[in-house]
């Protein structure tokens, strides 16, 4: 037994590990990150949190100078910055997270009125990697913001205030459904174009001599509340979401379940982790981007050169700005890619290598490689940093455990860390294992959580 317990290697439950003190500091901090996530739903307003809560800790703007900084880009990225003991030019320690999230989008001339249904609607185009029929028959919300022309941000949320009407998409009858839907391939029984929103049916009296009644009454109501005109859709970003709070999950509710877990789970546990961390040796840099469900482009996005940015930033802070010193420090660097990765669904067990899947609750995955196929387009992580990273985790209590993203020819996906990697910095992947991933409920387990905000901080924290 001793020579078994020295060595193999154990997948332990996180649950079974936990002392009764430390499952109350799991329930209380899955708590806090359940009302993040149930009112917090787009890019920007993942942004506006993170700078407050970091402002509340004492964190102030870059230009306002100090040693706990915050780098906002166009408000849909962000970085949150602890400055180390150890120069900037010495390398930094990034986890960066992405805070898009899979949806559907309202289009620039999205309002019309359907005479023969009765209806007017908004036009959508979806955003990321969803299954389009898990989005029909169901509540839901719109966030955003129109900008006017004079410059003026009209904040939209309507949907999740309990007082709100909702939307919705709705779905063809099963009854009228045997040739339009049934038979057809799962991707195809519902088409992107049918994925339009249901706003109104009312139309405006007849005194108005206008044939689109009903869109004329939209354009009313939405003028008398937020004081916009149909041309102020042109310039507007507008998000159709789901409807409504996250909830635990289970008898036990040892989960959660909501949307927007991939990839917030991570950006939460990141910042949380940044701010609470403790004086560091080398600068700590929680990243935050925008974009990465639609390959990480953009000028928010992992491939628009703000980690790049930041770091320049960081460097003039300390009067250190040059393009050597810009070069070193990135390459110097380490990061954590903190991206989620699929757990071992228990309906569909046969797209998973199970001797290398991530089980729900078992404490948080580390992904030496991500990609598809033949590992084409990932990050694969160098022997050194993972044996690093290992070290760290295990000094500070961190239940870990390996991941892969499906079988070898099932599929797979990427992260944005190849595009960390291109500075030369050593970068791996650890976030949360859910089920239901990309879906509008999304499962994660608290305890994965835990160790996700227990681990980010230490690797903040590491000599």
């Amino acid at each position: 037994m001793a020579m078994y317990d020295e060595l193999v290697w154990k997948r332990r439950s996180v649950w079974e590990t936990l002392s009764e003190d430390e499952k109350s500091k799991v329930m209380e901090f899955a708590d806090e990150y359940r009302k993040f996530l149930s009112t917090h739903k787009t890019e920007r307003e993942v942004v506006e949190f993170a700078v407050e809560q970091a402002k509340s800790a004492g964190f102030n703007e870059i230009q306002d100078g100090g040693d706990k900084l915050i780098i906002v880009n166009r408000n849909k990225a962000v970085a949150v910055v602890k400055l180390g003991r150890k120069p900037v030019r010495e390398g930094v320690r990034i986890v960066a997270a992405h805070i898009d999230v899979p949806r559907i989008d309202v289009k620039q001339n999205p309002l019309y009125e359907d005479n023969q249904s009765a209806t007017a609607l908004f036009d959508l185009h979806y955003y990321g990697g969803i299954k389009k029929y898990q989005w029909v028959a169901r509540p839901l919300a719109i966030h955003g913001v129109v900008v006017k022309t004079d410059g003026r941000v009209v904040k939209i949320n309507i949907g999740d205030n309990p007082d709100d009407p909702v939307f919705t998409i709705e779905d063809l009858l099963p009854h009228l459904a045997h040739k339009a839907q049934y038979g057809k391939k799962i991707d195809d029984a519902v088409p992107g174009e049918k994925l339009d929103l249901i706003v109104a049916s009312i139309p405006i009296p007849e005194n108005e001599n206008v044939k689109e009644r009903i869109k004329l009454n939209v354009l009313k109501l939405l003028n008398d509340r937020f004081g916009i005109a149909e041309e102020d859709f042109m310039s507007a970003e507008l998000e159709v979401v789901p409807a409504g709070p996250a909830r635990d999950v289970g008898l036990d509710s040892s989960m959660i379940g909501g949307y927007g877990h991939d990839d917030r789970i991570c950006a939460y546990t990141a910042l949380r982790a940044v701010i609470e961390a403790g004086e560091p040796e080398w600068t700590a840099v929680a990243l935050l981007f925008d974009k990465e469900e639609i390959g990480s482009d953009g000028n928010t996005g992992a491939q628009s050169r703000f980690a790049e940015h930041v770091i320049a930033q960081l460097l003039d802070v300390q009067n250190d700005l040059d393009y050597r010193n810009l070069m070193t420090a990135l390459q110097k660097s380490q990061a954590i890619s903190a991206d989620v990765t699929a757990a071992v669904d228990p309906m569909w067990k046969e797209v998973h290598d199970l001797k290398n899947a991530a089980v729900l609750g078992h404490g948080l995955p580390i992904m030496k490689y991500t990609g598809r196929g033949g590992k084409y387009s990932a990050n694969d992580a160098h022997a050194e940093f993972v044996a690093e990273i290992r070290r760290i985790f295990n000094e500070n209590g961190v239940i870990w455990q390996p991941a892969g993203l499906g079988k070898v020819d099932e599929g797979g996906g990427g992260t944005v860390a190849k595009f960390l990697a291109k500075y030369g910095m050593d970068v791996i992947d650890a976030g949360p294992a859910l089920l239901s991933m990309h879906s509008p409920f999304e499962i994660a387990s608290k305890a994965d959580l835990w160790m996700a905000y227990k681990a980010y901080k230490a690797f903040f924290e590491s000599k």
